[in-house]
């Protein structure tokens, strides 16, 4: 069996604003399968913040490494020890190591193996997600929050710290002011509050009974962190705190020392497949809360992130979604209904 890989620029339907700018596209490398076309995976990256990517050229010196490796050694090991061999190498390569994951994953199901058989994967049972709220102008948010509420949703997650935050503020009272307790709201800031305003900013969001924030203030900062989770009055959830944590003596380290009430995992970001399992035990074992979500990946990489979460039966909403943010995805196994992840199974 031989492998190869071709880029592909994804694009957004709408410009989608983070704290850290407007993305209107973004990259995908995808591996496929020169004998079968359902052997396929996706190594998707974030500009600006996946630390395995610096360049296009950089990035793609490595993904055709692991093209070239996988040909001349596909024949002489057996695909586990080929798995672990590229889970020891790409250990700093997250989003890389999820596209190979992903290609053995669907080895494995054209072989007949399913690690991830469930009853979602069956197509009976569904995923509860939350839909995302995206920045925008305060009218196109008002807009995206009536859209989702009319698409059977009742976890909302706001992308916000992009705007003034009074704004911010009025827009999230008007959706519980409007829809009471029915409605779970979240937010993630990506990091955009600092020492200075992050406890005003988490005060005001306990008075709307938020249920919690990703990421209030910019990695790196434990000491703070540590500080904002022990007395903050709504649940803190380390995202982009995660990234860069790919050794389990510092894995545990870092939850030990902050101590969060959530964490947020995104396979192409947190270590892959491998890595976020990982992560997830830790959590479950020092009673910290978990969900997935995805950095942006084509159908192709959620797909394996969805079976993966529909395996794991999570008790709480996902961070998932089908890829209908791009106007060129690929053909999708997932569909969204009244709020939930479904798999179209066959």
């Amino acid at each position: 069996m031989n492998i190869f890989y071709e880029k592909i620029e994804l694009r957004f339907l709408f410009p989608a604003g983070t704290s850290r700018g407007v993305l209107q596209k973004k990259p995908s490398w995808i591996l496929r399968c020169k004998e079968e076309e359902s052997i396929i995976g996706e190594c998707s990256v974030i500009p600006g913040l996946n630390m395995d990517y610096t360049s296009d050229r950089q990035y793609e010196e490595k993904v055709n490494w692991v093209c070239e490796t996988f040909n001349m050694l596909f024949n002489k090991l057996k695909a586990e020890q080929l798995l672990n061999f590229f889970t020891e190498e790409l250990r700093d390569y997250p989003s890389i190591l999820f596209g190979v994951e992903g290609l053995f994953y669907q080895l494995a199901r054209f072989r007949g193996v399913d690690s991830f058989h469930s009853a979602f994967s069956e197509g009976q049972s569904a995923i509860p997600i939350n839909g995302l709220i995206w920045m925008g102008s305060i009218d196109e948010m008002k807009t995206r929050v009536q859209q989702k509420i009319a698409q059977g949703f009742s976890v909302l997650k706001f992308k916000i710290g992009a705007l003034d935050f009074d704004k911010e503020y009025e827009l999230l009272s008007a959706v519980r002011k409007t829809f009471g307790a029915a409605i779970e709201i979240r937010v993630d800031a990506n990091g955009a509050f600092n020492r200075n305003n992050v406890h005003e900013v988490l005060a005001r969001l306990k008075a709307l009974d938020v249920h919690s924030i990703e990421q209030p203030i910019m990695s790196g900062q434990s000491d703070l962190m540590r500080s904002i989770c022990k007395s903050a009055p709504i649940s803190i959830a380390l995202d982009e705190e995660l990234i860069g944590i790919n050794v389990l003596r510092n894995k545990v380290n870092l939850l030990e020392k902050i101590s969060p009430q959530f964490i947020i995992l995104k396979p192409s970001l947190h270590g892959g497949i491998v890595g976020t399992l990982e992560w997830i035990s830790l959590a479950e074992k020092m009673g910290i809360g978990w969900w997935v979500t995805s950095a942006l990946e084509s159908a192709i990489g959620l797909e394996v992130i969805a079976r993966m979460v529909g395996f794991l039966n999570p008790s709480i909403p996902q961070g998932l979604g089908t890829g209908g943010l791009f106007e060129n995805n690929f053909d999708s196994t997932l569909v969204i209904q009244k709020g939930t992840l479904t798999y179209k199974n066959g």
